[in-house]
């Protein structure tokens, strides 16, 4: 039993590390040059082509092109560790996602969180607003679109008067109560 207690606590340590891995595969990152960032490209887009990059952000908008590719506008925000764009208000910018196959635009929807690895292509000049906006364009290789949270307070039945007379049926579950239904 003890031999093989060390190999269980390994197995169990090593299944909770791998939710803990970044999105976008090794490889690509690899290519990747982590210190580009958004800003630099937008300078001059053309010196920065055929380089990796690795960012993220929330989906502005979503397009299907004629030829079966599908752009995506990404309003730019910073990565975590794993990859994950962080909730904040710091941005350097806009940047297009092109994918070569069909994306649907409703999951691919506005205000969704997206870590894209692949290729700067160059750039491409569209309005925002009444002004010529320069948008890098990367060609993507890995594209992560990440799930939506819910907060839900109560995941049950709310009873103003609770906890009397039920109140020796309830017991909590990480801050929320659980209470059988009274029958």
């Amino acid at each position: 039993m003890k031999s093989r207690l060390p190999w269980l606590l390994f197995l169990a340590f090593m299944f909770l590390l791998s939710g803990c891995a970044h999105v976008i595969s090794k490889d690509l990152r690899t290519k990747s040059d982590p210190s580009l960032t958004l800003s630099q490209v937008r300078q001059n887009p053309d010196t920065f082509k055929e380089k990796f990059v690795v960012w993220g952000g929330e989906i502005i908008e979503t397009f299907n092109q004629r030829d079966g590719t599908t752009q995506i506008e990404v309003f730019q925000r910073p990565l975590s560790w794993r990859g994950e764009p962080k909730e904040t208000n710091d941005s350097e910018g806009r940047f297009l996602v092109l994918a070569d196959y069909y994306l649907d635009p409703y999951i691919y929807r506005k205000g969704k969180r997206i870590t894209v690895g692949g290729e700067l292509i160059g750039e491409k000049t569209r309005l925002l607003g009444e002004m010529e906006y320069r948008y890098p364009v990367v060609s993507s290789k890995q594209i992560y679109l990440w799930p939506e949270y819910y907060y839900q307070s109560y995941p049950y039945y709310y009873d103003p008067w609770w906890p009397y007379p039920y109140w020796r049926w309830g017991f909590g579950f990480g801050g929320y109560y659980y209470r059988p239904h009274p029958r």
